[in-house]
Parts: C-alpha cells; structure tokens; sequence
C-alpha cells in the first residue's frame, strides 16, 4: 500500500483539529437559545424546512443563512440516537473568561459548583439548570475527566448552556485554592461525613461557598477531599443513601440558596 504523501497527512490532520474545536448543538430549543446568544460563533445551521419554520424569528435575527436539508438524510455528524428535531448548529464552546472575574464575592450570595470527575453529559446539563435556577456564578470542572460542552450536554441543560457559566480548568485543586483566596468556604458533599449539609451552611450564611460534587460510584478523589474545607452530607432516611450526582448538585443549591436569605 502506498504511502501518503506527507501534504496529505498534513491536511488531514488539520482538518480534525478544526473539526475538534467546533461542536454540534442539536434540537429545537438548543439550538434556538445559541442563535439568540451574541457570544456563540455561528459557523454552520442546518435545519429542515418545518424547523426552520419554527426557529424563522432567531434565525433572521441572528443573520445567518441556513442549509435546508431533507429529515430523511440530515446531513449532520451527531450520534444516531440524537434527538434533533431537523436542527443543528456548528459553532464553538463558549469561552466564559477567567475564574477570578466570574466568581468574585460581590453583590448577592456567591455560589459555585465544582466537578470532580463528573463525565455524564446528561448529569452536567441537568446540573447547569441547577445553578442556573438558583444563582451560581459558575460551574466549574476540570479539563480531563468531565463532561464536555457537547450537543448531548446541551440538550440536557435546555438553554442554560447560553447563560450558565460552565468552567472548564486543567487542575481542580488549584481551582479551589483560588476560589478560597476569594473568600470561599468549600464543602465537599460526602454521604459518610459527619456533618450536615443543612447545619453547616447555617452556619455560613451569606458567606462565599463552594459546593464540591464527586461522580457517582467513587466520589470525590482523595486530593479533592483533602482541599474541601469541610465535608458534609445530605441527610437520608432508612438504609437507602445514594443519590444520583444531578439531584444531589440541585438539593445543595437549593439549601445554600435558602441560608443566605434565612
């Protein structure tokens, strides 16, 4: 077999760089939230003719010219079982600037959700509605090991993508050493700590807190935990104290939203 020619290879592997730094949004709502978004760089939509009925007023507003495609062979790299509704866009992940800018204490409770290790897409979507409905500055997770900005993880989020800051940092701990150079306090959420998550925010009030969420199965990493300054647990009735990382990430923000306004 012959070789190929070195400007072959070349091209080929800048074609999936580019390709690596662009991601598809897909579905109605989706999609309709990051046309209506300034900050997306809209690269490609492609929509068939009844979606594009149905996205006419952001697709005008937003300037851009769509590709109408046929349902039947919907010309979009996406997974085979996503959910697209005749709509996709290309674009870029979003770049929310710098962790010190978007979490630093100032007017109204500060409120951050860090990651460790959570690579679900569906459980990142679900938890950037969370902080959305209840306030956090940001989301924050590291680089390796979590869930993507992805199409998956913004369908799931349901147009919190746009507005919630989700952070994507290359080391967690320094990340967390940095947010208590701001004044945080950060909890680690532990089903076998001693404390509860309720009583302690109590305690802090108003006071700047960062909510640490493991994955489900092993939790938080050991140089995680040891960062955290205090660990805490949601209480749990009977033997039965598992819950899934999403639902865990919403009942702290919803606690640590109500002890800054008790």
């Amino acid at each position: 077999m012959a070789k190929k020619p070195t400007w072959v290879i070349e091209k080929e592997r800048a074609r999936r760089a580019a390709a690596a730094e662009t991601l598809w949004l897909f579905g109605l709502h989706a999609v309709r939230d990051a046309l209506a978004n300034p900050a997306r760089v809209k690269l490609r939509l492609v929509v068939t003719r009844n979606a594009a009925d149905k996205l006419a007023d952001v697709i005008a507003a937003a300037g851009i010219t769509p590709e109408i495609a046929d349902p039947r062979k919907f010309p979009v790299p996406l997974d085979p079982g996503a959910v697209h509704q005749g709509a996709a866009l290309e674009t870029r992940p979003l770049d929310w600037g710098k962790l010190a800018d978007l979490c630093a204490p100032g007017v109204g409770p500060a409120r951050v959700v860090l990651l460790d290790r959570v690579s679900d897409p569906h459980n990142a979507g679900a938890i950037l509605r969370s902080a959305e409905v209840f306030g956090a500055r940001a989301v924050i997770a590291p680089h390796r090991h979590s869930a993507p900005e992805t199409g998956a993880l913004a369908k799931t989020a349901s147009g919190a993508l746009e507005r919630q800051p989700y952070l994507r940092v290359t080391n967690l701990a320094r990340a967390m050493e940095q947010l208590r150079g701001l004044g945080y306090t950060l909890l680690g959420l532990d089903g076998e700590a001693e404390a509860g998550l309720g009583n302690t925010l109590a305690e802090l009030g108003d006071a700047p807190v960062g909510l640490v969420l493991g994955a489900e199965g092993p939790g938080l990493r050991q140089l995680t935990r040891d960062t955290c300054d205090r660990l805490v647990r949601i209480p749990f009735a009977g033997g039965f104290g598992s819950l899934n990382v999403s639902n865990a990430a919403a009942i702290a923000l919803y606690a640590a939203a109500e002890a800054a306004r008790a």
